[in-house]
C-alpha cells in the first residue's frame, strides 16, 4: 500500500478531491480529510455526541455518524480533537481512528505519529503537520502501490498547495522542523 496526501488551501477543494475519489472507486475507509479550526467553523460538521479517549487533550471528542451539512454525507465520522501542536482540528477516516484510538496519537506524537503510521517518512510528516497548523487542510489516501500515480493526478488541481515550496519559505522565515532522530514514538 502507498499513502498520498494532498494538501489544500480551502475544505471545500479538499472534500471535493475526496469525493471524485470515491466517485472513482476508491473506498471511503481508506481517504482522511484533516482541518485546522481553531475558530470553531466546522464545527457544524461535527455530530454533537462524542467518545472520550485515553488520549488525555488528544481527543476533545470524535463525532459519530455520519458528517453532515456541505460534507454530504462524504466520510463514515466526522470528529473534533485537540492535537498537540497543532491545536484543534476537525478529522475523519483512518487518520481520526489513529488520532482517537486508545490515546495513540498522544503516545506516538500527535498529528506526526499518525502519519508516520500512515506510511509518511517522518520529516515529510512534521511538514504536513506544520501546514495543517498554518490552516492547510490533508487529503490522504492509501491505496495499492499500482493506484498510486493515478490517485495522485485525481489530486491534482486548483488549490492544491506545494507544501514542499511552503516548508522551504517556512524555512526562511526562520521555521525548523523537529529533528526526527530525537522525537520520541
Amino acid at each position: 500500500m502507498k499513502t498520498v496526501v494532498g494538501t489544500y488551501d480551502n475544505i471545500q477543494t479538499a472534500y471535493a478531491v475526496a469525493n471524485d475519489l470515491i466517485s472513482a472507486g476508491y473506498s471511503r475507509n481508506d481517504i482522511s480529510v484533516v482541518a485546522h479550526d481553531p475558530n470553531n467553523e466546522y464545527a457544524a460538521y461535527v455530530d454533537d455526541r462524542y467518545v472520550e479517549s485515553d488520549g488525555g487533550d488528544v481527543a476533545a471528542g470524535a463525532g459519530l455518524g455520519a458528517a453532515i451539512g456541505g460534507l454530504g454525507g462524504l466520510l463514515v465520522s466526522l470528529g473534533a480533537l485537540v492535537i498537540p501542536g497543532v491545536g484543534p482540528v476537525i478529522a475523519a477516516g483512518p487518520l481520526l481512528a489513529l488520532l482517537t484510538g486508545a490515546g495513540i496519537g498522544a503516545v506516538t506524537g500527535g498529528i506526526v505519529g499518525a502519519l508516520v503510521d500512515l506510511g509518511i517518512p517522518d520529516e515529510e510528516a512534521h511538514i504536513y503537520s506544520e501546514g495543517l497548523r498554518r490552516g492547510h487542510i490533508l487529503v490522504i489516501v492509501q491505496v495499492p502501490d499500482a493506484s498510486a500515480s493515478a490517485v495522485t493526478q485525481m489530486m491534482q488541481r486548483p488549490g492544491l498547495v506545494d507544501i514542499r515550496r511552503q516548508a522551504d519559505t517556512w524555512r526562511e522565515s526562520g521555521w525548523k522542523a523537529p529533528d526526527a532522530s530525537r522525537v520520541a514514538r
